[in-house]
């Protein structure tokens, strides 16, 4: 699906993401970008970066959404970080740098499973051979040469025509007769000292580095574990599959994945914006935009799979910025962000149309959960548009979190009824608006309640 229209890019996302047709443009832009630079020139191919985007909105508008959706429908590697996290270069905390060893990581793992279910039939027939080889030992040779069986040719020709004893406990592996056997099994042990390390390279890289090391020093054992057939079967699968899969084709297929198709979502951009006093809390603010820059411009990141480009990777950042602006961001990191696209805040009809057009709406994942149970809900046109009018009301009155209210209001409307469905013997319920009323006004009209429950 790399190479969607645009018109295409935002008809998929209008199932899951309701109005914000400017952000839903721009990015559609930004990813039918990234086909066309494969179409050009190799020559021209690197010379043309992405165009990173800074999404302006209030929380719960769908900022995260668009770019999660976006992902998934590109199967492109994808990683949400939160700038406010990032602390400068000399100071205690995660520096920029670890996003990138992050979504390496996310990239090799799924490729890796991938590749682990493209070869899991093959796996599962030597795990059953190996199974077999310990229900059925061989024969040593001296039991082989013993003199009785080698006089005793009339014993074979009995056994024509009949399956011989491995195909016999074969059959019994299959049709699940051997479930309740135990076997012993030598499995790898092949734990590390656990070894504290601080630096500025990144504690949670230093950790998987020393691991590694470690695992390559150290002699591999094993230890004998009794074990049913079934969990023995799982882990020789498991196995045989780290054995089928080659991991560097698997590494260097994510590298390049992210290097061309990897998009980070950088949250709450806004609150590393301003420049800093000097001392206090925010003293880092300004230093984590310039150790950002270098990433987002492009350049050349070490991980423990290789050095990886950030060059192609597109940013798309996000924030509020209710007490600063993105003219606020140094003026080297607003030039790698030359796309800026205001979304819209949220309102009753926005609501209604949440609640129930996109295909994973409220409304059909509550019903959905509640089946689980026996009970049919249906919520009637009324009740929703009420719905929607509190959620509103409510974000007006207290802190505006955009369709997240919906969460909670939807959580505090059924509560009683997912609480008591294992136990209730009616099985059809219908919400209505005297049904929202009754459950939700009294915490609606009192503003300091509301506070702490919706």
């Amino acid at each position: 699906m790399s190479d969607l229209k645009p018109s295409e890019i935002v008809e998929e996302l209008d199932k899951y993401i309701i109005g914000q047709g400017n952000a839903k443009r721009s990015v559609a832009i930004a990813l039918r970008n990234r086909w066309r630079r494969r179409q050009v020139p190799e020559d021209l191919r690197d010379e043309i970066t992405p165009k990173n985007i800074i999404l302006i909105g209030p929380t719960g508008v769908g900022k995260t959404e668009i770019s999660r959706r976006l992902s998934r429908l590109t199967d492109s590697p994808f990683i949400k970080v939160e700038a406010s996290k990032f602390t400068e270069v000399g100071y205690v905390g995660r520096d920029v740098e670890s996003m990138i060893r992050d979504i390496v990581e996310l990239t090799v793992n799924m490729l890796k499973s991938r590749e682990h279910e493209t070869v899991k039939d093959k796996a599962w027939r030597n795990a059953e051979e190996r199974m077999l080889d310990l229900l059925l030992p061989k024969p040593t040779t001296s039991q082989l040469q013993k003199p009785e069986e080698v006089a005793a040719p009339a014993v074979g020709s009995m056994e024509e025509g009949r399956p011989s004893t491995r195909e016999k406990l074969r059959g019994l592996l299959l049709g699940g007769k051997l479930s309740e056997r135990y076997v012993d099994l030598d499995v790898s042990d092949r734990s590390v000292p656990i070894v504290e390390v601080f630096s500025n390279i990144g504690m949670e890289e230093l950790g998987v580095n020393f691991k590694d090391m470690f695992g390559g020093i150290l002699p591999k054992s094993t230890k004998r574990r009794k074990m049913k057939v079934p969990e023995a079967m799982e882990l020789l699968a498991q196995e045989e599959a780290q054995g089928l899969v080659d991991m560097e084709k698997v590494v260097s297929r994510a590298i390049e994945k992210v290097e061309q198709s990897g998009i980070i979502f950088l949250d709450e951009i806004d609150k590393i914006v301003g420049k800093s006093s000097g001392h206090g809390p925010d003293v880092s603010r300004e230093g984590v935009q310039r150790d950002l820059l270098p990433i987002v411009e492009g350049s050349m990141v070490t991980t423990k799979y290789g050095p990886v480009k950030t060059d192609h990777v597109l940013f798309i950042a996000s924030g509020a910025f209710h007490t600063s602006k993105p003219s606020d961001l140094v003026p080297e990191m607003q030039g790698r962000f030359p796309i800026r696209v205001e979304l819209d805040s949220l309102g009753k009809n926005e609501f209604v149309r949440i609640l129930t057009e996109p295909r994973n709406s409220l409304i059909l994942q509550y019903t959905a959960l509640l089946k689980t149970e026996g009970i049919d809900v249906r919520f009637q046109d009324d009740a929703i548009i009420r719905i929607a009018a509190i959620a509103e009301e409510v974000n007006n009155a207290t802190e505006n979190i955009g369709a997240r209210r919906l969460h909670t209001l939807m959580e505090r409307l059924l509560e009683d009824i997912l609480f008591d469905a294992p136990d209730m013997e009616e099985k059809q319920i219908v919400i209505d608006e005297a049904y929202v009323d009754n459950k939700l006004a009294d915490i609606k009209d009192n503003v300091d309640l509301s506070r702490y429950i919706l």
